[in-house]
């Protein structure tokens, strides 16, 4: 399953909206600096869905705030 995400680095809590169109919209308390805040939406995104962070992949957009990641 593929679904587009947008992240929100250094918010002031880690959260996940789910907008109109499908998308999520996930906020990060980690900094954008050296891949912190790719590392914690792994994380916040298996939390979500129940799977281990190892099952989920960013397909595209690693340095853009715009995402696709992948759940296998």
């Amino acid at each position: 399953m593929r679904i587009s995400v947008t992240v929100k680095p250094n918010a002031r809590k880690d959260e996940i909206v789910e907008r109109e169109d499908g998308a999520l919209s996930v906020s990060v308390k980690a900094p954008s600096r050296e891949g912190k805040a790719n590392v914690r939406l792994l994380k916040v995104i298996a939390d979500r869905f129940g799977v281990a962070p190892s099952c989920i992949r960013i397909v595209s957009g690693t340095s853009s705030r715009k995402k696709i990641i992948e759940i296998s």
